[in-house]
């Protein structure tokens, strides 16, 4: 008869085990959902992103070098309305031809957020360059005119995505 209980005893043993091993189981998922949840409070207590001094002393530098391309715009305006082709496009190639690169750097250091309309006005601006340097190509005085005013008008769209730390700096504001 004792052989008999042993397998009754053994088995309600294993479903006293199994059972503490469900509640342990149970005890340690709710201790990684809380863990978890408390990990992904929604960002309420980050700080907002900002850019690092590292970054911003770049896009500073690079900004300087835009800047000066876009205060030569008055040179250039004379340069249209004067119909002068060799020297819009010595303008456009010479001075004025690194402000797609420097606007590329500064694109990658802006903050995630900001850089699709940073990209979209860059590229804005690089096609207006291209339009005006190929309406002095073909000397289309009309097409010069209309080219000059989208190139103008990028210039101060773009600048307006520079930081307000950097604008404040190059006394842009």
């Amino acid at each position: 008869m004792a052989s008999a209980r042993i397998p009754a005893v053994i088995s309600a043993a294993t479903a006293a085990l199994a059972q503490q091993l469900r509640r342990f189981v149970v005890i340690a998922l709710a201790a990684v959902l809380c863990l978890g949840l408390t990990a992904c409070d929604g960002g309420q207590s980050k700080k907002a992103p900002t850019i690092s001094p590292e970054d911003m002393a770049l896009i500073e530098r690079q900004a300087e070098g835009f800047l000066a391309a876009r205060n030569r715009l008055p040179e250039l305006a004379a340069l249209v309305n004067e119909r002068n082709w060799v020297f819009t496009a010595n303008l456009i190639h010479g001075p004025m031809q690194e402000v797609g690169r420097e606007m590329s750097y500064i694109n990658q250091r802006l903050l995630p957020a900001d850089r699709p309309e940073a990209e979209q006005r860059a590229a804005a601006l690089k096609t207006a360059l291209a339009q005006l340097d190929e309406a002095a190509r073909l000397q289309d005085g009309d097409k010069l005119r209309k080219a000059y005013i989208k190139v103008a008008s990028g210039f101060g769209l773009y600048a307006q995505v520079l930081p307000a730390q950097v604008q404040e700096d190059l006394k842009q504001v």
